[in-house]
C-alpha cells in the first residue's frame, strides 16, 4: 500500500503532528559548509557558518534544532530576540549566539547575563551596552579575566530597516572610543534583493548593497577600528553569489531543505543542482471522517465548494490553527496514499476538508501529508508557497505551537 499510514508515535491526542529529520538537517548543514569552502580556494582558516534559527527555527523548534546543528559544527547561531536566546541557551548550546534585532532598553543586562551576543544598529545603543556590559564584568569578577562584552555591528546599506547609515560611520568610531567594555567583533549587513538577477534595478541592489558596506568597512579601519567577522550572505547569496561570504555566512531556510525562489526561475533548477537539499519537515494530519455527498452539495463554510459529481469527502484534524494556509481553500492539494488530493472548501481553524474520489480505499485514520515527504513521494513546502505567492518561510513559520514536533536522527 503506498504512502504512509501508520506512524511510530503513540497518539493519544488530536492527530495533527511534524516530524523532523535531524538526519537530513544535519545533512543540509554540511553541504551548505562543504559549499562555501571550496578546496580550490586553500583558506587558512574555514568560513564559519552562523545558522539561523530565529523564528522557533523556522517553525522546526528553535532549541532542538539548535542543539543539533551545534552538533553538527555550526560555529554561530542567529535569533531575533534575547528570549529566543535564551531558550536557545537553555537547551544547552555553548556556542556563541547572535541577537540579531538587538534588544529593548532595560533587557541588554539580561541579554549578557545568558552569554548572547548583541547587534547594535543605532549610536546610541553603545552607551546603553557598555553600560551594562559594565554590570555584568564587575558581577563575574571581571568576566573571567576578561575586561570587554563583544557585540557586532549591523550597517544599513540599501534596505532601509535595520543599522547605521554608511554616513554613520564615524559617529560610530567615536562613540566606541567611549564605551570602555566593548569590543567590536563583527560588522554585518543583510540583503534585501539577493534573489533577483534581473536586470533591474532590484537585480543591481545586491552589487549596490556589497559596495556600500566595503566602503563603510574601508572607513572604519581608516579609522583604526578591527571589524572582527564580515559577514553578508543570507541563504539566496550563499547559494548563488560566491562573492558575498566573506568570513561567515548566514543560511536559513537552506538549512531546512529549501532554496529560494529566484528571478530569473532558471536560477532554481542550477542552484538546486549545485546545492543539493533535503526536506526537514513534514507536517502531517490524519482523516477523521469521510462523507459521501450528491452532486452539486457544498462543502464548508459558505459552500465556496459545489461538488460536480457524487463526492467523498475527507475531514482532516488539522486546519489554519495549525498551520495549513488559509488561502489554500479551493487551491492547494496533500497526499493521500502516495496520491494527490484536492483541499476544497475554506480551510477551518481546526479542520480542512479534501476530495477523496479519485483516491481509492480512503479510510478514516489514513495519514495525510500537507507537505514533506511520504514514503518516496515529496510534496515540497516551496512549490505550495510558489502556489499562493507566498515564500516557503510562511509556511514553514506558521505551524502553530500546538502541534507537537517528533524529533527523528
Amino acid at each position: 500500500m503506498a504512502g504512509i499510514q501508520k506512524s511510530s508515535r503513540k497518539e493519544v491526542r488530536r492527530p495533527v503532528w511534524a516530524e523532523i529529520s535531524l538526519g537530513a538537517l544535519a545533512e543540509n548543514f554540511r553541504a551548505i559548509r562543504k559549499f562555501v569552502n571550496p578546496p580550490e580556494e586553500q583558506r587558512k582558516t574555514p568560513r564559519k557558518i552562523l545558522s539561523i534559527v530565529k523564528g522557533n527555527g523556522y517553525g522546526h523548534g528553535g532549541p532542538q534544532v539548535a542543539k543539533a546543528l551545534e552538533k553538527a559544527g555550526s560555529d554561530w547561531f542567529g535569533v531575533t530576540c534575547t528570549e529566543e536566546g535564551i531558550a536557545v541557551r537553555e537547551a544547552g548550546v555553548r556556542k556563541p549566539v547572535l541577537v540579531l534585532t538587538s534588544f529593548w532598553p532595560g533587557e541588554e543586562s539580561r541579554l549578557l547575563e545568558h552569554r548572547l551576543t548583541a547587534v547594535i544598529h543605532r549610536c546610541e545603543q553603545l552607551k546603553q551596552l557598555d553600560s551594562a556590559a559594565a554590570r555584568i564584568i564587575a558581577k563575574k569578577g571581571g568576566n573571567q579575566g576578561r575586561n570587554r562584552v563583544s557585540f557586532h555591528l549591523k550597517m544599513d546599506t540599501g534596505m532601509n530597516r535595520l543599522g547605521i547609515a554608511p554616513g554613520d560611520v564615524e559617529c560610530f568610531a567615536s562613540q566606541l572610543v567611549k564605551c570602555k567594555h566593548l569590543e567590536l567583533g563583527g560588522v554585518f549587513t543583510h540583503f534585501a534583493s539577493s534573489e533577483v538577477f534581473t536586470n533591474t534595478r532590484v537585480g543591481e541592489q545586491t552589487r549596490q548593497q556589497e559596495e556600500r558596506f566595503y566602503a563603510a568597512l574601508n572607513r572604519l579601519r581608516a579609522l583604526g577600528i578591527d571589524p572582527g567577522i564580515v559577514h553578508l550572505a543570507n541563504s539566496a547569496a550563499i547559494a548563488t553569489r560566491p562573492e558575498t561570504w566573506a568570513d561567515m555566512v548566514r543560511p536559513g531556510v537552506i538549512l531546512y531543505g529549501y532554496h529560494p525562489g529566484y528571478d530569473p526561475v532558471e536560477r532554481r533548477q542550477e542552484s538546486e543542482a549545485r546545492l543539493p537539499l533535503r526536506p526537514v519537515m513534514s507536517l502531517r494530519t490524519r482523516i477523521i471522517n469521510i462523507r459521501s455527498i450528491p452532486e452539486g452539495a457544498g462543502v464548508g463554510y459558505n459552500e465556496t465548494f459545489l461538488a460536480k459529481r457524487p463526492s467523498r469527502i475527507a475531514v482532516l484534524a488539522a486546519g489554519y490553527g495549525d498551520g495549513i494556509h488559509r488561502s489554500l481553500g479551493n487551491r492547494g492539494s496533500v497526499l493521500v496514499r502516495g496520491s494527490l488530493a484536492p483541499i476544497v472548501g475554506i480551510i477551518s481553524m481546526d479542520v480542512t476538508m479534501i476530495d477523496v474520489t479519485d483516491v481509492a480505499d480512503t479510510a478514516i485514520g489514513d495519514v495525510v501529508t500537507i507537505y514533506g515527504s511520504d514514503g518516496r513521494h515529496v510534496r515540497p513546502a516551496n512549490v505550495i508557497a510558489r502556489s499562493i505567492a507566498t515564500v516557503t518561510s510562511d509556511l514553514l513559520c506558521a505551524v502553530s505551537q500546538r502541534v507537537p514536533r517528533v524529533y527523528s536522527k
